[in-house]
């Protein structure tokens, strides 16, 4: 990447300034039907307990069986995250209980995760960019869910998520700021959504985080952390760590000291509380799974899944930027989603000619179209123009056929009435004028009418516009802008 690093941002405090330190546990569920060691339905949603097996349910004598689809994905994401693949992991039992895993403990990789280390290059305002350091990504089982709004008197559970894959993706503490956190699980989730190996849906809790907060005076030792579970939003993300640091800071300086706990974020209070403390944390007590044998895979195996990974966005804006001139915020627009890429890619493929229409596509996606969905609250799965509708407009524009501005009415045409652009030119009569005898007689009309205005075009050429813009208005914004600048300068001599 060719941009700068960006320096973070500083809390100021009453004894100079601080800086944080951040680092994210990601929790993304793996895109795959069914559950990691079972063959139970991992689709969202459905009457409670009703996506259930006798695994899922820790009935005496099932034993679970790893699902090779969720290896496939964890490996997938770990080659998309730039990151070492472990050919042997292995799986163990994290030892607790609570009342939504039936099991007494969850099957997770403690020592030997199944992807190490990798690096993520995120992209932040003003053309900076920061890398933040991946420490390890494993797989393990997620819980059910505690329902305590159905009884006055009990708690209801619902096991449906039970056993369904988790990847949990641990940032090294390289973050340092809001905005780079937030920038961060942007680019995480675009890359698995790339991949398809996870949908990225935070409402639906496909994507959480655990996001572990410290201060230190800039450079300084690190900190006591705390951490701030189970954030489903990015924009809460940043609030949560504003607010958190701030508080650090106030309670360090008051004197006191920062426990080392778990806490949780209240959106509508603008502010983080305590859950639990960290003094009394578990000893989970970590060891193989005996019914699990360590997972082991080839190089080949790989290799294979390697060759087969989608462009990322990355590369795909590099290309875009190399291929078409784009300018790199209009390519990182173009790649920021999967949906919004393969549009643009779908436009360029109806393209008549890509590399002198590239470009101009672009600038018709990113403003015209994606604009207009902004405005009437459209995603572009939803978009009334089709790529192959937005690439025949285009196409117009860069043979000539039409100007830019009767694009933009064509547009129009297209988006509430739908049809061909190129029939619905021809029907109705929008192709601009670049027979120079018909736009001949329109600028020595003008010429005639205005001696004025001539005198001073001559001795400042770039007043010539004000008839540019005349021969315009009069052809009804059909003449060829290009033939008109250039009959013009002719006949005014400048």
């Amino acid at each position: 990447m060719n941009a700068t690093v960006k320096p973070a941002k500083l809390i100021k405090g009453a004894t100079g300034d601080w800086e944080m330190v951040i680092g994210l546990e990601v929790h993304a569920q793996v895109t795959s039907q069914s559950k990691l060691f079972s063959g139970a339905s991992t689709e969202f949603g459905g009457e409670p307990n009703t996506h259930v097996s006798l695994v899922d349910a820790a009935m005496p004598g099932m034993l679970p069986v790893i699902n090779e689809e969720c290896v496939r994905q964890a490996v997938r994401t770990g080659l998309g995250l730039n990151a070492q693949i472990n050919l042997r992991s292995v799986f163990d039992r994290k030892n607790y209980f609570y009342p939504d895993s039936p099991q007494g403990y969850q099957i997770s990789q403690y020592k030997s995760p199944i992807v190490g280390e990798g690096v993520v290059e995120v992209e932040l305002d003003g053309g900076h960019s920061v890398a933040i350091g991946i420490e390890r990504l494993h797989l393990e089982q997620d819980a059910g869910k505690l329902l305590h709004d159905q009884s006055p008197t009990m708690s209801y559970v619902d096991l449906n998520r039970c056993g369904v894959a988790l990847m949990e993706i641990v940032s090294k503490p390289d973050i340092r700021d809001a905005e780079q956190a937030k920038a961060y699980v942007t680019k995480l989730r675009s890359i698995l959504r790339y991949l398809g190996t996870c949908d990225g849906d935070m409402e639906k809790g496909s994507l959480r985080a655990d996001v572990n907060v410290s201060v230190r005076k800039p450079g300084g030792p690190l900190g006591t952390r705390c951490e701030i579970k189970n954030m489903n939003s990015i924009n809460f993300i940043g609030q949560a760590i504003e607010y958190e640091a701030r508080r650090q800071v106030e309670i360090i300086e008051d004197g006191g000291a920062i426990d080392q706990e778990t806490r949780l974020y209240d959106p509508g209070k603008g502010e983080t509380r305590s859950m639990r403390s960290k003094e009394e944390a578990h000893d989970y007590r970590y060891f193989p799974d005996p019914d699990l044998l360590p997972l082991e895979f080839s190089e080949a195996y790989v290799a294979g899944l390697k060759a087969e990974l989608p462009e990322l966005p990355d590369p795909k804006k590099a290309r875009f930027i190399d291929s078409f001139g784009l300018s790199p915020y209009d390519a990182s627009v173009l790649v920021a989603e999967r949906e919004s890429a393969d549009f643009y890619e779908t436009v360029l493929a109806g393209l008549t000619d890509k590399v002198r229409d590239g470009k101009l596509a672009a600038n018709w996606v990113i403003n015209e179209l994606f604009g207009r969905l902004n405005k009437e609250g459209r995603d572009i799965t939803g978009s009334p123009v089709s790529a192959t509708q937005l690439a025949a407009i285009v196409d117009l524009i860069g043979e000539g056929t039409i100007s830019g501005k009767i694009a933009k009415d064509l547009f129009e045409i297209v988006w509430q009435e739908g049809g061909d652009p190129r029939a619905l030119v021809e029907a109705r009569g929008m192709k601009q004028v670049t027979d120079l005898g018909a736009i001949e007689k329109v600028v020595d009309d003008i010429i005639a009418a205005n001696p004025d205005k001539v005198a001073q075009a001559k001795a400042k050429p770039q007043l010539a516009g004000w008839f540019v813009g005349q021969v315009m208005k009069s052809s009804g914004g059909k003449a060829n802008p290009q033939a008109v600048n250039d009959l013009l300068k002719a006949k005014l001599g400048i």
